[in-house]
């Protein structure tokens, strides 16, 4: 192993090889995406995004760009308060995901840009936009550090960045955890989606995912003030927010 290497879930992988792999992670589960996270999380999911939205404090006309929005939740959410005098950009890496998160929006009566595009380079100028929102993404980014530092760059002063992401839970609830993420959720990827080995690698990257304070400190490297965060659930999920300085 080396400098270059990264992970993917447990696997050491070349640094070069994750995009691809987890793009066709990503494009195996899409179909079932969304009926997968109803099922995963008993609905709780649906819950932490609502919550998401209500600390970042959208007002009408801001400006909003989704990273890694998938099929599009926290699209929908924000852009319904943001309102038709702001912007909000739909964007992923995953060309299945991005669409199912299109013909979503395009089903609620949204016509919001899709940009298929990868967070480690925006392709945006710095300070457009008042907030970024990523939820559930950021694990799955092969240089953590330079992501972050493009969602802080794309930030207006004063913009603010949410991630919303699985964290590190209690740890007297780890082992119940454990044998959930591990024997369930491949046990419901196979029978719902066709493919539990993707969903063991979900779970794998839930446990490599920096913890909470590491998160925190990553956020202030990355430029950003005023960070904090909040657990849910025991800490089976934790929304942070950054201020750009």
């Amino acid at each position: 192993m080396n400098d270059s290497d990264t992970d993917f879930g447990y696997e050491r992988v070349p640094a070069q090889e994750k995009k691809p792999r987890v793009e066709k992670v990503f494009s195996s589960v899409a179909r079932r995406y969304d009926l997968m996270n109803d099922l995963m999380s008993v609905g709780l999911h649906r819950l932490w995004k609502r919550f998401a939205i209500e600390i970042v404090g959208l007002r009408p006309g801001d400006r909003v760009l989704d990273v890694a929005a998938g099929t599009g939740d926290l699209t929908i959410a924000a852009a319904r308060r943001i309102g038709p005098s702001g912007l909000i950009i739909q964007s992923d890496i995953n060309a299945e995901m991005l669409e199912r998160g299109r013909d979503r929006l395009i089903d609620t009566g949204l016509l919001i840009p899709a940009l298929r595009c990868d967070a480690e380079s925006l392709p945006f100028p710095s300070a457009t936009f008042n907030c970024v929102l990523v939820g559930f993404g950021l694990r799955n980014m092969t240089d953590k550090d330079r992501a972050l530092a493009e969602m802080t760059r794309v930030l207006v002063p004063g913009g603010r960045l949410i991630v919303l992401e699985f964290s590190r839970i209690a740890g007297h609830l780890a082992p119940l955890y454990d044998l959930y993420s591990f024997r369930v959720l491949p046990w419901l990827g196979a029978r719902i989606a066709g493919d539990s080995d993707s969903y063991r690698y979900l779970a794998e990257s839930i446990r490599m995912h920096p913890d909470q304070d590491t998160l925190k400190q990553m956020m202030e490297n990355a430029g950003l003030g005023r960070v904090d965060y909040f657990n849910l659930n025991a800490g089976v999920v934790a929304v942070h927010r950054g201020y750009r300085l």
